[in-house]
C-alpha cells in the first residue's frame, strides 16, 4: 500500500531572488534522496512536485510505498583454491573473509569471473518500513538545501535561507516526527498573514491541497500565480486604455513579483499626468525597479498615467491610495532631481569626474574618459571613419560619463547613459553625440540591444576594452565565479558589438593601444606583452561562446581558433564557411587531402623547395598544382572567399593521393627527403590562416 508524502517548511519571508534556485534544489534533492533511500514511487513523471511562496517551501511525493526496495550486494573474496583445502574445507582465508563480511562461511558462493573461480559473500538487505526512515529523510532534505546568504537565528547553529517558523510533515494521515533548530514538526500549517485566519490542522496531504487556497488563501504553485498575474494585468491594462505586451520587460518583472506574494491580486493606480512630461525612463524606473509596478502603455509605447500593482491578497481603496502615494513621492523626487540637473549644462559636470575614483589602481573616472577618447580616436582612424563621425566620437567620449555626477543617476543608477543622452540634448549637443553617450553603455546585460551608430559602437568598445585591459594589467582577473568588475560581460559585449556591426579591427592591436594609454600612469603587475597575451586568451573563451551560439560545432570552433582570431569578423566567416561545407561530399576530400599531407609535414626541417630536386612525375605534378593553388588562395584570402578556398584545396586530393602512391618521401638522400617534406609543409601552410583541419572529428 502507498501513501502520499507532504513536507512544508514554513519560514519568514524568503527574498524573491532566492526562490527559483531553492525550488530547483528542492526537487533535485528529493529525487536524489528517493534513490538513496530506495523508496518506491510510481514510474510516471510527476510523482515529486515542488511548490513555494515567500513563506514556505513545499514538496509532495504521491503514492510513496510503505517499504523500501530490498537491496542485494556482493563482495569478492579469495580464489577458490585459496578459500578451500584439498578436502573442500574452508581455509583461514575463507573464514576471515566471511567474518569480515558478516556472513556464515557456508553461505559463501562460488562464481566464475573469467579470471578464475572466486568466492563471494552475497548479502541481502530487506526493505525497511518507510515511516521509520522519513524523519531522517526530511532532515537530510532540509539540511541539504544551500543558499547564497543563509541566516542563523536565536542560539541555533543551523543556517537556512530565513528562520524556520513551522514544519508540516505528513505521511498519509500520520505525522513525521522530527525537530529542526527548535521547531518540531506537526500537522499544522499557517495561512495568508491577513486573509488566512491563523493556523489550520491538516488531516493528510490531500486535505492540504484542498484547503490551502480556498480556506487559507495561499496559492502555493508559482506557475499558477504567474498565470493569474498575467491574466489580471492584461485585463486591467486593456480596461485602462493601454496595450498589453508580454515582452522581456514584463516577464522579468513577473518573475520577481510572483515570489513577493502568496495570493496575488492586481489593482490599478494612477498618478498626476504632469509627471508624463518627464522622460519615459524617469517615470518607468522608479515604477518598475523600486515599486515593482507594471507600467501601462499605449500600442506606440507612450506612457499613460496609470500603473498596475500586485497586492498580496488585498484590493481596496486604502491599498490603492497607499501605492499611489508612494509612487507619487518617488516621481516628485525624480522631477526635482531632473529639474535641478537641467540647470547645469552637461559639459560642466565633466570636471567633477576628477574627484570620483574609477578603481583605486586605475585612477579617476576623468582619467578613464581621457583614455576612452584616445582609444576611440585610434579605432576611428584604424577603421578610416569620416571626420564628422570622429568629431562625434571625441565629443561624446568627453561627455559619456558626465551624467554619473547628476542627481538623477545618483538616485537611480540604472539610468546612467539614458540621462546622459537626455541632458546632452537639453545642453544643445547634437543628436549624434547624445545617442553615442547612451549607446556607449550597450550592451548592459545578456540579450540587451546593441549600439547601432558607428560612434556608439566605437565608444562602447573603447570603454569596455579600457576596463578589461586596465584590470588585467594591475592583476584583477576573474577567478572562478568571482568577477567584481564584470570583465567577462564586458569582453563578451565587445565581441558582440564587433560581430554585429561588422567592424574589421585587430583585437591584439586594440589591446596594445589600450595598454599604452595606461603606461607610466599605473603600477602594473603585468608588462605589456604579458597583459596582451592574457587578455587575448581571455577573449578566446568569449569568441567560443559567440560561435557556439551560432550552432557551430566544438571541433570546427577549435580548428578555426587554432588559426587565430585577431579579426573577429574573419573568424566568424571562416567558421561558418567550414560549417556550411561539412555536410557536402567535398568535405571528406578536403579532410583526406589535408590530413595525408599534415601527417608528414611536421617532420619538415625547412620550407624551402628546390624544384630541381623534384625527380618523380607525381611530385612534379603536385608541385605544379601547389603553385596554381597558391595563386588562387591569395585571391580567395584577400576577398574572404573561404568556401571557394576550401573547395579549391579539396581539388588537391587526387594529386596528393597520386603522390603518396608513387613517391617514397622518407628516402635515404637527405636533400631529396627534406625537399619532399618541404613541399608537404608548404601545402599544409596554405590552410594555416584558415583552420587547423586536424582538429576536425570525423
Amino acid at each position: 500500500m502507498a501513501k502520499d508524502f507532504l513536507l512544508e517548511i514554513g519560514t519568514e519571508e524568503i527574498p524573491a531572488r532566492f526562490m527559483d534556485d531553492a525550488l530547483v534544489q528542492l526537487g533535485a534533492k528529493t529525487g536524489e534522496l528517493i534513490k538513496e533511500y530506495r523508496f518506491k514511487t510510481p514510474d510516471e513523471k510527476g510523482a515529486v512536485q515542488v511548490y513555494g511562496t515567500p513563506r514556505r517551501l513545499v514538496v509532495s511525493i504521491s503514492n510513496l510505498g510503505e517499504t523500501q526496495e530490498s537491496a542485494e550486494s556482493e563482495a569478492k573474496g579469495p580464489s577458490v583454491k585459496a578459500a578451500y583445502d584439498e578436502q573442500g574445507q574452508p581455509t583461514k582465508a575463507a573464514l576471515g573473509f566471511a567474518r569480515s563480511q558478516g556472513v556464515a562461511v557456508e553461505d559463501l558462493v562460488v562464481k566464475n569471473t573469467g579470471a578464475g573461480e572466486y568466492v563471494f559473500a552475497v548479502k541481502r538487505e530487506e526493505g525497511r518500513n518507510v515511516a521509520e526512515l522519513l524523519p531522517e529523510f526530511c532532515l537530510q532534505l532540509i539540511n541539504g538545501l544551500s543558499f547564497p546568504k543563509p541566516m542563523r537565528w536565536a542560539d541555533h547553529e543551523m543556517r537556512f535561507v530565513r528562520p524556520i517558523r513551522w514544519i508540516l510533515a505528513l505521511y498519509g494521515e500520520d505525522v513525521i516526527n522530527f525537530q529542526v533548530a527548535g521547531t518540531v514538526s506537526g500537522r499544522t500549517t499557517k495561512g495568508h498573514r491577513f486573509l488566512g485566519k491563523g493556523e489550520a490542522e491538516i488531516a493528510n496531504p490531500a486535505d492540504y491541497f484542498r484547503r490551502i487556497e480556498k480556506e487559507l488563501f495561499v496559492v502555493i504553485d508559482p506557475e499558477e500565480r504567474k498565470r493569474r498575474i498575467t491574466r489580471e494585468v492584461e485585463a486591467l491594462t486593456k480596461q485602462a486604455g493601454g496595450y498589453f505586451k508580454e515582452d522581456d520587460d514584463f516577464r522579468e518583472l513577473l518573475d520577481e513579483v510572483v515570489h513577493l506574494v502568496e495570493y496575488p491580486v492586481a489593482l490599478t493606480g494612477s498618478f498626476e499626468p504632469d509627471f508624463l512630461k518627464l522622460p519615459k525612463e524617469v517615470v518607468v524606473t522608479p515604477m518598475r525597479e523600486h515599486q515593482r509596478y507594471f507600467p501601462v502603455e499605449k500600442e506606440d509605447g507612450q506612457l499613460l498615467d496609470k500603473f498596475i500593482a500586485i497586492s498580496n491578497g488585498i484590493n481596496n481603496d486604502l491599498v490603492r491610495e497607499g501605492n499611489e502615494k508612494v509612487l507619487r513621492a518617488r516621481l516628485a523626487d525624480a522631477k526635482f532631481f531632473y529639474d535641478e540637473d537641467l540647470k547645469v549644462p552637461l559639459a560642466e559636470n565633466v570636471d567633477k569626474l576628477k574627484k570620483i575614483v574609477f578603481q583605486e589602481s586605475l585612477g579617476t573616472v576623468y582619467d578613464k574618459v581621457e583614455r576612452i577618447i584616445k582609444l576611440g580616436t585610434y579605432l576611428a582612424e584604424a577603421l578610416q571613419i569620416d571626420g564628422a563621425v570622429q568629431e562625434t566620437i571625441k565629443r561624446a567620449g568627453y561627455l559619456c560619463k558626465a551624467d554619473l555626477v547628476s542627481n538623477m543617476v545618483y538616485e537611480f543608477p540604472e539610468l546612467q547613459g539614458v540621462m546622459g543622452k537626455d541632458y546632452a540634448r537639453h545642453s544643445g549637443e547634437t543628436d549624434a553625440v547624445a545617442e553615442a553617450i547612451f549607446e556607449h553603455y550597450l550592451p548592459r546585460f545578456a540579450g540587451d540591444i546593441l549600439p547601432e551608430a558607428k560612434a556608439g559602437q566605437i565608444l562602447s568598445i573603447a570603454d569596455k576594452m579600457d576596463t578589461v585591459v586596465g584590470c588585467f594589467a594591475v592583476g584583477i582577473q576573474p577567478t572562478g565565479s568571482q568577477d567584481p568588475y564584470a570583465l567577462r560581460r564586458q569582453a563578451l559585449g565587445i565581441c558582440h558589438v564587433i560581430v554585429n556591426s561588422g567592424l574589421r579591427v585587430s583585437l591584439s592591436a586594440m589591446v596594445k593601444r589600450a595598454y599604452d594609454n595606461y603606461e607610466g600612469k599605473i603600477e602594473a603587475k603585468l608588462n605589456k606583452e604579458e597583459t596582451v597575451a592574457e587578455v587575448l586568451e581571455f577573449f578566446r573563451q568569449r569568441i567560443k561562446n559567440i560561435l557556439e551560439n551560432k550552432a557551430i560545432s566544438y571541433d570546427v570552433i577549435e580548428a578555426v581558433l587554432a588559426s587565430g582570431y585577431d579579426d573577429l569578423i574573419d573568424t566568424v566567416n571562416r567558421a561558418e564557411a567550414l560549417t556550411n561545407l561539412r555536410n557536402q561530399e567535398i568535405f571528406d576530400k578536403l579532410l583526406r587531402a589535408y590530413n595525408r599531407v599534415a601527417n608528414l609535414a611536421n617532420k619538415a626541417e625547412t620550407e624551402d623547395i628546390e624544384p630541381a630536386l623534384l625527380k618523380e612525375e607525381a611530385e612534379k605534378a603536385l608541385y605544379k598544382e601547389f603553385l596554381t593553388a597558391s595563386e588562387e588562395f591569395r585571391t580567395y584570402l584577400k576577398e574572404g572567399q573561404y568556401r571557394q578556398l576550401f573547395q579549391r584545396f579539396a581539388l588537391l586530393q587526387q594529386p596528393i593521393d597520386n603522390y603518396f602512391e608513387q613517391v617514397m618521401v622518407m628516402v635515404d638522400d637527405e636533400r631529396i627527403k627534406n625537399n619532399r617534406l618541404a613541399l608537404l609543409k608548404q601545402i599544409t601552410n596554405l590552410m594555416l590562416p584558415i583552420a587547423d583541419l586536424t582538429k576536425i572529428v570525423q
